[in-house]
């Protein structure tokens, strides 16, 4: 099978922000997940770089315009190798194959009859670089820029849109997924459903030059859209090229919403007018905002990606804006969601999981992968495994990175959960259940390599890390072909290689206490006292004043220099750090996963230069000589934050 996969054109107005990275992050995954399923793929990205805008932009900088367009346009191409974002094809409009192809499409288009001159008065945003009609306007004013548009009248040419609208309509029906998600489809058939006005695809050369010459009249240039869209053609060598013979029927567009319009109703329509077959499919995402008002560079709150990465790494960047943004949805943005997703599901679920495993693996069979033994209580991963694989080509395929990643946590929490249940560290210590604890390890390290190679098109840069540290050798079908998704097709000897940790924990930004936790902590802090100074007994009401919780065990970690204090980070629901004296009794590995009781609301207090927000609940029983220490809990599994009454 082949694909054919593109973002729009990027307009050299301004440089890159979180919306450009995002788009184009969502082409590179779904590039890399055809890879991975065995495609042949063509992805391309690139610039356009002709229009009102682009004049005015170079002329406030006191450069030519070509000079401006060759500056911005090398920002957008260095950007893409720090996302780990890979195009087969980077195209501007202002090549010169570009040129000739444009040039030689309006000449077809002008000698069918579908181009005519005529006197035109409409309402111009600057912004869009188009006319706007007034079922467009909100208030007045363009729902995207904020501005009410000028009216001008002038001459122009006019492409016959009109004549395509019927023969759209019944392609969109004809095709459900021609337009996804649904409700873009219906937003293209509602505005379908009036009649359609043909389209400007001209400007004088006496208002704006900087733009590609109409073949049949130099005193014209051509209307930026219907330059910019064409690069799907030039890309892959229309007509004539092999490469465009084996693409076009299969090319599938990514945009985001403000510019559905001109792909799904100026584009099908000069498509049709060529006499070429559609597009594949259109795929629309939606805004990300920063509070609450959608990224513009003229509102003043737009998100460098190249900033991101600096302080967050690509591979939690990729990782946050797939699993965070329902595509077609729109979706927000602030830096204390990244970093709880990168504590969270990063370094807690799965950089635990990988470390956990890895290790005991390196303690208990010297790093090489054991020969397991299957029972039927090792089904419970491998069937796992076999419907997540199902979920995740069904997910991907339809541009829901969000249910994929979902699917694929859910593996790694199951995965966690079998450590707890089987306590490979006890198995370790009977020489008569080797077997048994070669079986664990080796499912947990074919666990590690479903989901190395599952995650390879979301976060390449750590999977290839992930994999070094797997023994597994850089471009091995183990973790680069879904023919290898099937449980068991890791073969025992595979010896590990020791590696970093994948996902360093990173500390969530401060935020301001509101008013009333700073008077409910105040009216603790009282009771607190009152309980200090009792000699002995406390009242029912005192003892209200104390808050206990369950709380999941999401991490777990020596304190360097102590032997009896580990560093728990817990989930109560919410993530905090409780410093706990029971490294003599319980390592690390052993009690991630465990739910245990806290005293949530005792005040902060620093143990060995570690911060400790919460006290873990024990009973220390004496047996025989010697003590041992048991974690409390509950009868039963319970959600995080559970206050115990």
């Amino acid at each position: 099978m082949t694909t054919y996969i593109t973002t729009p054109i990027y307009y050299v107005n301004a440089q890159p922000h979180l919306g450009h990275a995002y788009t184009t992050i969502v082409a590179d995954t779904y590039a890399r997940f055809r890879r991975l399923a065995g495609d042949t793929v063509r992805f391309q990205t690139g610039t356009d770089e002709h229009g009102d805008k682009i004049a005015e932009a170079a002329a406030k900088d006191g450069v030519s315009p070509q000079e401006y367009v060759d500056r911005i346009s090398a920002m957008f191409r260095e950007s893409w190798p720090a996302l780990d974002i890979v195009p087969d094809n980077f195209i501007r409009t202002t090549d010169a194959d570009h040129v000739a192809t444009v040039q030689k499409i309006l000449q077809q288009v002008y000698d069918k009859g579908d181009i005519y001159f005529d006197k035109y008065t409409g309402l111009y945003c600057t912004g869009c670089e188009r006319f706007l009609t007034e079922k467009e306007l909100v208030d007045g004013k363009c729902p995207d820029h904020q501005t009410v548009p000028e009216e001008i009248t002038e001459q122009n040419y006019f492409f016959r849109m009109s004549r395509y609208q019927q023969d759209l309509i019944d392609h969109i029906h004809a095709n459900p997924e021609f337009i996804t998600p649904e409700r873009y489809r219906n937003e293209v058939l509602s505005f379908l459903s009036e009649p359609l006005e043909d389209l400007c695809i001209s400007r004088p050369t006496s208002r704006l030059t900087w733009g590609i010459p109409l073949p049949f009249d130099d005193s014209f240039v051509t209307y930026v859209w219907f330059d910019a869209l064409i690069n799907y053609l030039t890309g892959i060598g229309y007509p004539d090229s092999d490469i465009f013979q084996r693409y076009w029927d299969v090319a599938e567009h990514v945009i985001a919403k403000d510019i559905l319009k001109p792909h799904a109703i100026y584009w099908p329509t000069m498509i049709l007018s060529m006499g070429l077959p559609l597009y594949k499919k259109l795929h629309v995402h939606g805004y990300w905002n920063v509070d609450e008002t959608k990224m513009s560079k003229s509102i003043g709150n737009v998100v460098r990606p190249a900033e991101l990465v600096a302080e967050f790494g690509v591979d939690c960047l990729r990782y946050f804006t797939l699993r965070e943004m329902s595509f077609g949805l729109d979706s927000s943005f602030s830096a204390d969601a990244i970093v709880a997703r990168r504590n969270s599901d990063l370094a807690n679920d799965l950089g635990n999981l990988f470390s956990r495993s890895t290790a005991m693996l390196n303690k208990y069979t010297a790093g090489v992968v054991p020969a397991p033994v299957a029972t039927e209580d090792d089904t419970v991963l491998s069937a796992k495994a076999a419907s997540l694989v199902e979920t995740y080509r069904q997910s991907m395929g339809d541009f829901q990175f969000h249910r994929a990643l979902a699917s694929i946590w859910e593996l790694i929490s199951l995965a966690n959960k079998y450590i707890v249940s089987n306590e490979p560290w006890a198995l370790a210590n009977d020489p008569e259940r080797e077997q048994r604890l070669h079986t664990v390890l080796y499912n947990l390290h074919e666990t590690l390599r479903l989901l190395t190679l599952l995650l390879q098109p979301v976060m390449p840069g750590i999977c290839r890390e992930m994999a070094k540290g797997l023994g597994i050798a850089e471009g091995d079908p183990l973790v680069t072909s879904l023919d290898t998704a099937a449980w068991g097709a890791l073969l025992p000897g595979t010896k590990l290689v020791k590696i970093d940790a994948l996902f360093p924990r990173m500390e969530t930004r401060k935020k301001q206490q509101a008013p009333q936790q700073k008077k409910k902590q105040k009216k603790k802090k009282k009771s607190a006292q009152k309980t200090e100074n009792m000699e002995g007994l406390i009242t029912f009401d005192q003892f209200q004043d104390l808050e206990l919780r369950v709380a999941e065990i999401v991490a777990a970690e020596a304190i360097k220099k102590s032997d009896r204090l580990l560093k728990l980070t817990v989930k109560a629901p919410e993530e905090r750090t409780i410093v706990a004296g029971i490294a003599e009794y319980y390592k690390p590995e052993e009690i991630v996963g465990q739910q245990v009781l806290i005293v949530a609301n005792l005040k902060p207090v620093k143990l060995m230069g570690v911060e400790s927000q919460g006290m873990v609940l024990a009973a220390k029983v004496e047996e025989g000589g010697s003590s041992r220490l048991v974690l409390s809990a509950v009868s039963a599994p319970v959600p995080a934050g559970a206050k115990v009454a």
